[in-house]
């Protein structure tokens, strides 16, 4: 490998120096052709030339030298101006090494017969140092991977196949091999390249279950609304009672389907702006009373009561006033809704030693099972679909939450045990 280097490093100096030899020969040339102008311009204003006429002559002789000297002869060098065509040009891989080392996508260098000349440093930290000199199958064991690469190395064309890990963890790959060089006399060169394309496949997964499960969600109650209003226009046209109990129905999903939107529309507009951090001041001890005066019919209805232990000390935070009270809206709405059993929802809010500010919301319910924490902030998840839905939830709630947190560089910390009850924090 090193002796293949060295020979086309040579080859890249020798074309060098031919080119700055044919510059300076040219411009040994353009030094004649000047001089030659200068005597053909005095030697017509000695033979009696007004120095107008004289001038334009001396400009005629430049003009014809410089068009001369313009048509290159046969056998020049190309000079570093003119452009190659494709596949002329020759691959210079004296510092390939070095630069592969900064890219961040494993890569390695093969041989013909497929051993391992060369890994980058992102090669090394994925997949473990390999030795040089070992052939590529004792790192890469996928059928579907070798298949590729053995078919590059014996017809000389590219490939490309997507590769996936289940473990440790799962994990996705685009895998691509292609040759990279061939010199005149040398061993061919091929490039192996990993580039992990996990999140972007995750991200293809919410986002189609998203849509299948907002679809969902609005199909429901479209489809409850259609079978109340063809009934009102068939059966029931004329019966007063069955209208009396199907239109409150009909309001309800209607509503729901309001709700929904809602959320979706909100959801869109975080989206759009979540590289955006807020910069109002919020006082968030008045921001809490606010938010548990609003919430007062609700706690009375379910026979809750709503407690707040607030400092003395006015306590800000950079941050939109409208998103954080939607936050702690949600937040102690929640706390109401499925803790309601414990008779009581209590929220504090402390400042922290390193600057920061914590505000927690603690019901004293059923709890949460430790296998759905991780999964509450998902888009659509729910722990009890029946529950949620019977508390008028849409499933997209603690999305919303995660995603104002993000937007104001916070976090949302969740502690829960069954039968002991559960605490949100927001933690500036």
């Amino acid at each position: 490998m090193q002796r293949y280097l060295q020979r086309i490093r040579g080859n890249q100096v020798k074309r060098v120096d031919e080119t700055v030899r044919a510059i300076a020969a040219r411009a040994l040339a353009a030094r004649l052709v000047l001089v030659v102008a200068a005597v053909v311009a005095v030697s017509a204003f000695f033979f009696g030339l007004a120095p107008p006429a004289a001038v334009a002559v001396g400009w005629l002789a430049v003009s014809i030298a410089a068009l001369i000297g313009a048509v290159p002869a046969g056998d020049e060098t190309e000079t570093p101006d003119e452009v190659s065509e494709p596949g002329e040009g020759r691959i210079d891989f004296g510092d390939l090494p070095r630069f592969l080392d900064e890219i961040d996508l494993a890569i390695y260098l093969l041989a013909a017969d497929g051993t391992v000349l060369f890994q980058n440093r992102s090669a090394g930290s994925t997949f473990g140092s390999f030795p040089l000199g070992s052939h590529i199958s004792a790192r890469m064991r996928a059928p579907g991977v070798l298949d590729i690469i053995r078919d590059t190395l014996a017809n000389g064309r590219s490939n490309q196949i997507e590769y996936s890990e289940r473990l440790p963890s799962e994990r996705v790959y685009l895998v691509r091999v292609a040759p990279v060089a061939d010199t005149e006399g040398s061993r061919p060169v091929f490039m192996l390249i990993l580039r992990d394309i996990s999140e972007a496949r995750r991200i293809d997964r919410m986002r189609s279950d998203f849509v299948a499960n907002a679809s969902h969600e609005l199909r429901t109650p479209l489809a409850s609304l259609r079978g109340y209003i063809e009934t009102l226009q068939g059966p029931a046209k004329n019966d007063a009672k069955a209208q009396e109990r199907f239109l409150p129905i009909m309001l309800d999903q209607a509503t729901r389907m309001s709700r929904l939107v809602d959320d979706l529309m909100s959801l869109s507009r975080l989206e759009a702006k979540a590289h955006l951090s807020p910069d109002q001041k919020v006082k968030l001890n008045a921001l809490l009373e606010h938010v548990r005066d609003s919430l007062l019919p609700l706690a009375e209805e379910l026979d809750v009561a709503i407690n707040l232990f607030l400092p003395e000390e006015p306590v800000i935070v950079n941050g939109d006033n409208d998103e954080l009270v939607e936050v702690f809206e949600n937040l102690i709405e929640n706390a109401c809704k499925y803790g309601a059993e414990g008779g009581r929802v209590d929220v504090y809010l402390k400042p922290l030693e390193n600057g920061g500010t914590e505000v927690s919301v603690v019901d004293y319910g059923p709890g949460i099972p430790a296998e759905h924490v991780p999964r509450l902030t998902e888009r659509f998840y729910r722990v009890s679909v029946a529950d949620s839905r019977s508390k008028k939830g849409t499933g997209l709630g603690l999305a919303i939450v995660k995603h104002i947190l993000t937007r104001h560089r916070a976090r949302l910390v969740v502690k829960s045990a069954v039968g002991k009850g559960t605490t949100f924090t927001v933690r500036f």
